[in-house]
């Protein structure tokens, strides 16, 4: 299955929350006027898009409609979706990690999706040749090992990882060393995420990357903060709060395929100035995909199922 078709099946119930709503308002309203443009502004909020987001993609939308002297409603179904895709941006050098030698730090609350997008990431980059390692540093759930450690193994990458309850910091001394001696590409490790305390977790991730900082100064540093895709706003307030006791540097949007509130991808971009860089669509490995901006929106707005595969 091509990329775009996984992405587009993925994004599935937003496609249809977005398109069966817009489709009517395009096709049904027999001229441009301020309700118009309320009815789009909504749809839009309701996809979790955020009031901020819609706010700037409904002026970019007017502006075009007025500059390009647009008068019938269907004409601006492509404006909109250019308004959209301007509020999305990855950098050119958002995957750099992936082709020096790099340390990931996985962060996120419980039940987001960590641990297996730890797991899906470290397989991706094995099978375009990178050598590999996780390491278990959620040492706070006992599962969160146990689950990494099936996902060593069905990506067939190498794993570090000590008893429940031993120092996070301890176990990624570990792994770096390890990885410098293996002469890995990419250590990926698995991280706690006690939001509840905010303190603590400050303490651990500060522990951690000084470990990093003193073990492996040359390596490229990059922390993924995962966001649960399902739970829209509130997935935007969580990267918020990350953001405040760790430097974030991408984000992974997970479970996208099980909500009609995959705009909350938009939002929390526009919002944050973080780029997404990867989302989940699925529970296989190739579902765990990079983000593109317009393969995304335009996936959000095919309304067909004969797209082009790209």
């Amino acid at each position: 299955m091509g990329i775009f078709r996984i992405i587009k099946n993925g994004l599935s119930k937003t496609r249809k929350s977005i398109a069966s709503g817009l489709d009517y308002i395009f096709n049904g309203f027999t001229h441009i006027d301020d309700d118009f443009y309320e009815e789009i502004e909504e749809i839009l909020i309701m996809a979790d898009i955020g009031v901020e987001t819609t706010g700037e993609i409904m002026e970019s939308l007017k502006e075009k409609v007025e500059e390009q002297k647009i008068k019938q409603p269907a004409d601006c179904r492509q404006l909109l979706i250019d308004s959209i895709k301007e509020q999305m941006h990855v950098p050119d050098n958002a995957y750099e990690f992936e082709n020096t030698k790099s340390v990931v730090l996985m962060i996120g609350v419980n039940g987001v999706g960590k641990t297996t997008t730890c797991g899906k990431l470290a397989a991706n980059l094995k099978n375009e040749g990178k050598k590999t390692i996780l390491c278990a540093a959620d040492t706070f759930r006992a599962a969160a090992i146990e689950q990494l450690q099936e996902w060593s193994v069905r990506a067939d990458v190498p794993l570090i990882s000590q008893q429940a309850g031993t120092d996070p910091a301890a176990v990624v001394f570990d792994a770096v060393n390890s990885a410098k001696s293996k002469k890995a590409d990419v250590l990926i490790c698995d991280t706690a995420g006690r939001l509840h305390n905010k303190k603590n977790l400050m303490e651990e991730l500060g522990k951690i990357n000084r470990v990093i900082d003193r073990e492996y100064p040359d390596a490229f540093r990059e922390t993924l903060v995962v966001l649960d895709g399902t739970t829209g706003q509130n997935a935007l307030m969580q990267a918020r709060q990350f953001n405040e006791v760790a430097k974030i540097t991408g984000i992974v949007i997970t479970k996208l395929d099980g909500t009609a509130k995959g705009g909350i991808a938009i939002a929390v971009q526009k919002e944050l100035g973080i780029p997404v860089k990867y989302i989940g669509v699925g529970e296989k490995l190739e579902d765990l995909q990079r983000f593109d901006a317009d393969q995304f929106v335009d996936a959000l707005f095919a309304v067909t199922e004969d797209e082009t595969e790209e």
